[in-house]
């Protein structure tokens, strides 16, 4: 299959794609998405098939603007309040699906991931499209998402009917992800959204345990990434939790040779020698949710035999940063705040 190279005039060119069943690579504010129409059980299935995707991790419908909800959902009023505060941008509801929605998007479960897209070339071609689109991140299952164009076509050339160059991603991890229909609401994923933000506007959001661990083999993830390790390069990684500079030093300490370092801008000088990634000054958490991502998917072809990450505190975006580097690692984490180790369970 050769995967056509589209841009911002060839809106229309992507919409029929994507109405005959083909997939799509789509840029959104977050990553760029691997889509097909969310209504065709075959196309949804592709998604499955190009990813490698274990099918009981279900997938998200994207949607231009909040009046489709009612199409597809059984939309609560907390949906309306949370789309006038944070749509078109990275939140995912996830609530009650209606028949319309097929058990290839959900999972065979009775609820549906719902995002409207801020990017505004996304959110065109759904319209012009007429069609919600699936879309998973745009790479295959459990590698780094891809920011760009260049980085979805190292996993997606020649699978996909076509990708649309949005230019790089703005926010760099992919969207929040709360189930509402849970009372109080519960943050699945963390992401663009922050949880501070959240509880602003809905007051107590609880926190799933899996956004700080591996899910067991017999919990059902009940919204994308949450069961699997994600965001894996193909190095073993190691983070370490803790003070900056007390990090810095803790991976200084131990670094061996033939291994790599994914540290704060302020820190690279320390490993001479070593291939360094840069997340961003210590401070900048947008910056690190902009560079998680390329940083880890650097490594890939390098040679590089293990990786050493540092990582942020879990206010505001920190949160979802933190959450991508502990599925890359399949939660190997050393923090140095309690000195206390952990691992993740699902033979990582």
């Amino acid at each position: 299959m050769k995967t056509e190279r589209l841009t911002a005039a060839d809106v229309e060119r992507a919409a029929e794609i994507l109405r005959r069943g083909g997939l799509l690579g789509i840029p959104t504010e977050t990553v760029y998405g691997l889509g097909a129409n969310g209504l065709d059980e075959e196309a949804v299935a592709r998604i499955f098939a190009a990813k490698g995707r274990p099918q009981d991790n279900p997938l998200i419908l994207h949607i231009p603007s909040a009046d489709w909800l009612e199409r597809y959902c059984e939309a609560v009023p907390a949906a309306y309040t949370l789309a006038e505060r944070f749509w078109p941008g990275p939140l995912t509801m996830i609530l009650a699906r209606k028949p319309a929605v097929p058990d290839a998007v959900t999972a065979g479960l009775d609820t549906v991931g719902m995002r409207c897209p801020a990017h505004p070339l996304c959110r065109a071609i759904i319209a012009a499209a007429g069609v919600p689109v699936a879309a998973p991140s745009g790479n295959t299952s459990g590698r780094p998402s891809p920011t760009s164009m260049a980085d979805m076509l190292e996993d997606m050339e020649g699978k996909i009917d076509g990708i649309v160059d949005g230019g790089p991603c703005a926010v760099g991890v992919e969207s929040t992800i709360l189930d509402l229909t849970e009372q109080p609401p519960r943050l699945l994923r963390p992401g663009g959204v922050t949880l501070e933000e959240l509880r602003a506007v809905l007051g107590e959001v609880a926190v799933d345990p899996a956004v700080t661990r591996l899910m067991g083999e017999g919990e059902r993830p009940r919204a994308p990434g949450m069961k699997y390790r994600h965001y894996a390069p193909k190095a073993p990684v190691t983070v370490v939790k803790g003070d900056a500079a007390a990090t810095a030093a803790y991976i200084q300490s131990r670094l061996k040779a033939g291994e790599g370092v994914v540290c704060f801008d302020e820190f690279a000088g320390l490993y001479a020698g070593h291939q360094v990634e840069r997340l961003g000054p210590a401070d900048d958490k947008a910056a690190q949710a902009r560079n998680v991502f390329d940083a880890l998917r650097a490594f890939d072809g390098t040679g590089v035999t293990a990786i050493w990450s540092q990582c942020p505190d879990e206010a505001g975006l920190g949160l979802a940063v933190s959450n991508r580097l502990g599925k890359a690692a399949g939660f190997h984490i050393i923090d140095l705040t309690g000195s206390r180790r952990r691992s993740g369970e699902n033979g990582v």
